[in-house]
């Protein structure tokens, strides 16, 4: 059996309200009163998204002496020329010998890591894989994504022992769907019109990826218990439950209004959530957009006591 053996999720304390931050840049952009609900996580002056990962790692109980290998994902690594999963793994205190590999440019560089490591462990190349995500993202003042960005970070660890949620398939959708995207040298992403991002993204790309997952495995939606994807808009997250076909008790919460978009982690963020509260024999499919979309099935086990 292979699949997720532990996992767990760092949110930084602090929380700004988005409603403080229309009072301080709604001038610039009113459109932006609609968004102004709740609030979003931020960083502290010391903590990037390799510090992040590590206190979401350490919240998975590493057993450093079995991992053979760390992925980081991440669209905000402090280093383009120093492996950042390999900072992580020192700071963790495991191996010299293990293997390490830094996933980014694309939102849905979580699942693409995730999938590897279950697909790698599968194959038997390694027993044990430690899967960070981590993002602390910039947004420019004003706009929409002041009030969407949080940050956060999330780790799973995928083996063979102690399985908590068995890993029973996966599909992978890549389309170069140009919505948002950030050079090298700006430290801000742009963005096009957000009705086509909504439209032509979310709306065509999530659905495309999910109906051709059901196809491949001869499933139906309503096989699962919770099904997982994120989406920082809310009216588009409500009409892609109804177009879906989810139900009320189906859909995950997406901690928008706690935590915000937490990027490349929003994925796994969720998924540790959901495992929190997930009883033996729960299915669960985990969707990400991203340049395409993601889609992960797992079957939760008895021994899901050991996140508990």
């Amino acid at each position: 059996m292979v699949g997720i053996c532990m996992a767990g999720a760092y949110v930084p304390r602090y929380r700004l309200s988005r409603e403080k931050i229309f009072q301080a840049m709604g001038w610039l952009n009113p459109a932006t009163r609609s968004l102004a609900r709740g609030q979003k996580a931020v960083a502290n002056y010391d903590e990037d998204s390799v510090t992040m990962a590590v206190s979401a790692a350490m919240e998975c109980r590493i057993e450093r002496e079995k991992a053979d290998c760390l992925y980081f994902a991440s669209t905000t690594m402090p280093y383009q020329e120093r492996q950042n999963a390999g900072i992580i793994a020192t700071a963790l205190g495991m191996r010299e010998d293990v293997r390490t590999a830094d996933f980014t440019g694309s939102l849905k560089a979580a699942t693409t890591a995730l999938i590897s490591a279950l697909e790698t462990v599968v194959a038997g190349g390694c027993s044990s894989i430690v899967v960070c995500a981590s993002d602390c993202r910039l947004a420019k003042m004003g706009g929409q994504e002041e009030m969407f960005f949080g940050d956060g970070s999330a780790t799973a660890i995928v083996g063979k022992d102690d399985v908590i949620a068995e890993y029973k398939g996966s599909f992978s959708l890549s389309v170069d769907f140009v919505d948002r995207f950030r050079s090298p040298s700006s430290p801000f992403g742009r963005a096009w019109e957000d009705r086509w991002i909504r439209d032509a993204g979310y709306d065509k790309i999530i659905p495309r990826a999910l109906n051709s997952f059901l196809k491949k495995y001869d499933l139906k939606l309503e096989d699962f218990s919770k099904v997982l994807y994120c989406c920082p808009y809310p009216s588009e997250r409500r009409k892609l439950n109804k177009k879906l076909g989810l139900k009320e008790d189906q859909v995950q919460n997406s901690l928008m209004e706690r935590v915000g978009d937490t990027g490349v982690a929003q994925p796994l963020v969720m998924l540790a959530s959901v495992l929190e509260n997930a009883r033996a024999g729960d299915n669960i499919l985990l969707l990400s957009y991203g340049n395409g979309c993601d889609a992960i099935w797992f079957e939760v086990t008895d021994s899901i006591g050991r996140l508990k």
